[in-house]
């Protein structure tokens, strides 16, 4: 079975993030090992300067990549990634698994984005949107994609 991990920048504040998380993470239980690792969000203060941001950036990338496991692939959310439908998904577990990869990481970082050096560390750098999304909300729309992608490899009528 395989493993799928997302590793994000801060926690999930309001209640029904977690709701619709705990949700998720109960529906991906048929499907994969499926965990969630939050790094806390370096502080920083209200109105940051750019030496301020790279700083809290590289500290928050270092603390990433402490968690990915050597041999995971990995997916980096960023804006400047390429597009993937539903069925993209689908088709990224297929060939993770047919790889011989047992493991996929994807990796959400805080409201200034991701380090240089975790984009660096991954395989495939994807976006949502061309649009911008708090990061709490794109975890679950995440989670939501990877339930998608499962169901659309089972064959299973949840994706229309």
């Amino acid at each position: 079975m395989l493993s799928v991990d997302i590793i994000c920048v801060g926690k999930l504040k309001d209640a029904f993030f977690e709701d619709a998380s705990d949700e998720y993470l109960k529906r991906l239980k048929a499907y994969c090992r499926m965990t969630v690792t939050e790094i806390k969000a370096a502080a920083l203060p209200d109105e940051p300067n750019n030496t301020q941001i790279a700083a809290a950036l590289e500290k928050e990338g270092s603390e990433i990549l402490k968690k990915i496991p050597p041999s995971a692939r990995v997916v980096s959310m960023c804006i400047e990634g390429k597009l993937y439908s539903s069925e993209d998904m689908g088709t990224l577990f297929n060939n993770v698994c047919n790889s011989g990869c047992s493991q996929i990481v994807f990796i959400i970082g805080g409201s200034y984005g991701l380090s240089e050096n975790v984009k660096k560390r991954s395989d495939i750098r994807m976006s949502m949107s061309k649009m911008t999304f708090p990061h709490r909300l794109a975890r679950i729309m995440l989670l939501e994609q990877i339930y998608r992608g499962f169901k659309i490899n089972a064959g299973e009528k949840y994706h229309k």
